[in-house]
């Protein structure tokens, strides 16, 4: 009955608060005129910003200036308009670039790649992924000559010539002043690799580069869209890069426009999810400017296209000559495949996460799951991953349920202490830390274990929806544990929830409960303090919000976050029915109660503060 009461008492208590706020927000809320300027000022920034995002938009992937080639007059006013770079032939047309993993196509017009193909991958809906098609990209190098002609190489026509060099393949496009004098992209494809050596160089052009003006290169990417959802693929696409002595930072992947100037700029990803468009050099960009614009305002099957990154840097001459030695790569965002590239450390844009989280993803979890998934089902080496991570975490599993188990015991004497000073909240505060020093026991040490767990949870947060080796793997129902898994469409959306109905985050979040049943709802309720909202009830709260987040998470995720309350459940009671004693803790802390106990200095302070809180109170009673 007393119970029942504190309950009612509580959830009054909690009504209460949200009526005072709600109140807040009533009395705080803007006048009719106030309003009208918020607007006015919201509309202008929205004017603003709108102009600056369809500028990037258009801007971000120039329109190459196609000429048609059997039009004399349209080919003389284009010599005419490069000048000495009329010397090319100029001829339609595009090179393939081919080993077993990637497929490129190199065009005359401009010399740049035009398409890239995985050659082993395929979308959501079986089509092959493109990095690189339909005009989705542009590089260039932009100078201006002597003469005082402001030119870009996407406008320029190359000559192309293929050769072998032992395995490899050596593609060289010229765009030509002369027979002996040009400015040539060397491309240069090993077998089994997605990363292609990039030259760009000049001879002979020092009397023609004016030397005064500043050689831009350029590289612009629309992120071509690869699954079923697009907000869930542009959750994880990125512009990351590595800059200024090793040091790897990001663009905003939720902000609709970021942007930043960078010194010292080793490499560039354009990173699609699970899939990267990186380029690379061996003498670092002086300085760079990044821009990324994301292009997805909602769920659509319509969009095609992610995020818009741009990037513009400066090249420096030598002795008045180009040479810039680069990479381009085009693959998965796999670290099997990136740890190839040790000296560009490439690896490094896959996101595992910062910190210690980040080092836990890169050198614990990524290799155990690849070793467990290379003779299991994925699914199953989630399975088995999960039982060992819970079996290493047993003891901290322990300790937070001992601590319970404690409170547990020490429960009626915090009852009658209550009870006693129910009037004279500093005084139970008082006499309550006093019962729980002499016990040996804290009510923070059950906080603790959970706390040491949360690196594990973030890591794995990281590792599940940006893992490669999950990617397109089913389990059960889920056809991709590195996505969410749908078991129903709606015909609407829920907001916050989505629009459809996973299954893993219900059976993980049914798992949540049954286990906060058990340990965070039971302590709860031991510490509950009257006049305060029920953090029982509050806590109860947590399973639907975790239902709703992870619809739209990993399902591989749900997956272990399921087994992983299932497991602990198990655990906890082979610790409660076989391990722990009551009577064996309650006989402890009584023989800890007659041990003198020696106050450090947190807790002499405390106590010393709260004595004189309690004279103060006498003394304004009188």
């Amino acid at each position: 009955m007393e119970e029942k009461k504190l309950d009612i008492k509580s959830i009054v208590g909690f009504v209460l608060i949200f009526g005072i706020l709600i109140y807040m927000f009533y009395q705080n809320q803007p006048t009719p005129e106030e309003l009208e300027a918020q607007k006015a000022e919201q509309e202008q920034v929205e004017a603003e910003k709108t102009k600056v995002e369809e500028e990037v938009k258009t801007a971000v992937v120039k329109e190459t200036k196609t000429i048609d080639l059997n039009d004399s007059t349209a080919v003389a006013q284009y010599k005419n308009t490069v000048g000495a770079f009329g010397f090319t032939k100029t001829s339609d047309g595009t090179t393939i670039l081919e080993n077993e993993v990637l497929k490129l196509e190199v065009s005359n017009q401009g010399g740049q790649i035009v398409e890239a193909k995985m050659k082993n991958f395929v979308t959501h809906d079986s089509v092959p992924v493109y990095l690189v098609k339909d005009g989705n990209a542009n590089f260039a190098v932009n100078f201006t000559t002597s003469d005082n002609r402001v030119l870009s190489t996407a406008d320029l026509y190359f000559e192309p010539s293929l050769t072998q060099s032992g395995d490899n393949h050596v593609l060289s496009m010229k765009a030509k002043v002369a027979s002996n004098q040009f400015l040539e992209y060397r491309y240069e494809m090993k077998p089994n690799e997605y990363l292609v050596d990039f030259t760009v160089r000049s001879q002979g052009l020092s009397g023609v580069f004016n030397s005064s003006k500043p050689v831009t290169l350029e590289w612009d990417l629309k992120g071509i869209r690869h699954d079923q959802s697009i907000r869930y693929e542009n959750r994880y696409t990125r512009l990351t890069y590595n800059h200024d002595e090793g040091n790897i930072s990001k663009l905003s992947e939720s902000s609709d426009f970021d942007e930043e100037t960078e010194v010292d700029v080793k490499w560039l990803s354009y990173r699609q999810h699970f899939f990267s468009s990186i380029l690379a050099t061996d003498n670092h960009f002086k300085t760079a400017d990044l821009t990324s614009t994301n292009l997805v305002e909602e769920e659509s099957k319509e969009l095609l296209f992610t995020k818009a990154y741009s990037t513009r840097a400066p090249l420096e001459l030598q002795g008045g000559e180009l040479s810039q030695n680069m990479y381009w790569y085009y693959g998965p965002t796999d670290v099997k495949v990136l740890d190839d590239y040790e000296d560009l450390g490439l690896v490094e844009s896959i996101p595992f996460g910062w910190g210690i989280f980040g080092w836990i993803n890169r050198y614990v979890f990524t290799p155990f799951y690849t070793f467990l998934s290379s003779f299991l089902p994925y699914g199953i080496a989630i399975i088995i991953m999960t039982i060992l991570v819970r079996l290493a975490l047993s003891p901290v599993t322990y300790k937070s349920y001992l601590s319970q188990a404690k409170m547990k015991v020490l429960k009626p004497e915090i009852s009658e202490i209550s009870e006693k000073y129910k009037d004279n909240a500093m005084k139970k505060q008082q006499e309550t830390m006093k019962v729980y020093n002499k016990a040996g026991v804290s009510p923070m040490s059950g906080c603790v274990p959970a706390l040491l767990q949360l690196p594990i949870f973030y890591s794995l947060f990281m590792f599940f929806p940006t893992s490669f080796a999950l990617r397109q793997k089913p389990f059960l129902w889920a056809e991709d544990l590195s996505s969410y898994d749908t078991i129903f469409e709606l015909p609407f959306t829920i907001p916050f929830y989505g629009d459809h109905v996973s299954l893993f985050p219900i059976l993980a979040s049914i798992a949540i409960f049954f286990y906060m049943q058990m340990t965070t709802g039971q302590s709860m309720q031991m510490q509950q303090q009257p006049g305060m909202p029920n953090m029982k009830f509050i806590m109860y709260l947590s399973p639907v919000m975790m239902l709703f987040f992870f619809n739209n998470y990993a399902s591989g995720l749900s997956l272990y976050y399921f087994i992983s309350n299932l497991i602990t459940i198990f655990i906890m009671l082979a610790i409660k029915n076989y391990i722990l004693d009551e009577d064996k803790i309650h006989a402890q802390i009584q023989e800890n109660k007659k041990k003198p106990k020696k106050e450090n200095k947190f807790q002499r302070k405390m106590r010393e503060m709260m004595e004189q809180a309690e004279e103060q109170k006498k003394s304004g009673k009188r």
